[in-house]
């Protein structure tokens, strides 16, 4: 049979997340499901599935806990956050020097997560952080914040969450005069976080951590070229999304089933060929192999592998 697409829209909400997930099984019967986004609504949602024995594939969730779960119909195209932050807590210690660096969190799962892995991997280091504090997601006034990451002389500042709230808190450092290094997560990685921040020059030298990026994969040429043929530059997740739309599909023939269950066991045992290469995954749902690296952001708002 053809595929067909049924989309929805969770707006990173947990209950929104729940409501999509349970009318995509008992209204639209799907028999799988590419998402969701955000690790706090793929919890939930994924219990749903895994109750309805639905295949699900995150292409972006990187909190441990959503294949810690032992549920048999999850699994992700993505990183986990306790690797993403081992890689940015060695490169804020070994690579930047830093010496006086504020965790700031945004209070979800997936932003307080994967800020906690880069403390912990900070502390593995010997450098225990000047500050550690949640802001809110929703708000764009983090002045009196910021006033206290100043007062502290720091050197680097490390967020945990998403481009919405990363853009206004790294312009308000600016315009405060906060002149230190500015570093997140895979949260940011949209073209969309220089619009957040209020224009390109604020981003400048902002480091993040993400995959290696996929569209340098030659495996997937064909596809980037079609997109971008379309006007589309396939950044962040896209690809990510992509190639779970073909594990997706390689799993309903290769084992014969509709069953989430079942296709997600001939997929723990059998890797696919993607757009971003073949991937394998372990026993758990996460790839067998992760590639997280620094990226740097320059005046264009555009983003690149640090050498």
């Amino acid at each position: 049979k053809m595929l067909e697409l049924v989309k929805s829209d969770d707006a990173c909400e947990p209950k929104q997340a729940v409501a999509v997930a349970n009318r995509a099984v008992d209204a639209d019967k799907v028999v799988g499901v590419v998402g969701h986004f955000c690790s706090s609504s793929t919890m939930p949602a994924s219990e749903i599935y895994a109750d309805a024995d639905v295949l699900t594939i995150t292409p972006a969730s990187t909190n441990p806990q959503v294949t810690e779960r032992g549920l048999p119909t999850m699994m992700r195209m993505c990183g986990r956050d306790d690797q993403q932050g081992i890689v940015a807590g060695d490169y804020i210690v070994k690579k930047l020097g830093a010496k006086r660096v504020a965790v700031i969190h945004d209070k979800d799962t997936y932003g307080q997560g994967l800020a906690d892995a880069t403390r912990a991997q900070l502390r593995k280091n010997g450098l225990t952080e000047v500050l550690y504090e949640g802001l809110t997601r929703g708000e764009k006034d983090f002045n009196a914040l910021v006033t206290k990451i100043r007062s502290l002389n720091t050197d680097a500042v490390y967020f945990g969450g998403l481009h919405t709230e990363a853009g206004p808190l790294v312009r308000q450092m600016r315009e405060q005069g906060v002149n230190a290094v500015f570093i997140s997560g895979d949260g940011i990685v949209s073209e969309d976080f220089a619009t957040a921040a209020g224009g390109v020059g604020f981003v400048k030298g902002v480091q993040m951590t993400f995959g290696a990026d996929p569209r340098k994969n030659a495996a997937g040429k064909t596809v980037i070229e079609k997109f971008r043929a379309a006007n589309y530059e396939p950044e962040g997740y896209t690809l990510y999304s992509y190639a779970s739309m073909q594990v997706m599909a390689a799993a309903l023939k290769g084992s014969g089933s509709t069953s989430g269950a079942k296709m997600a066991a001939w997929l723990k045992k059998n890797p696919v060929d993607t757009v971003m290469g073949p991937k394998a995954f372990d026993g758990k749902g996460d790839l067998q192999v992760s590639d997280y690296v620094m990226y740097s952001w320059d005046d264009k708002g555009k983003y690149a592998e640090v050498e």
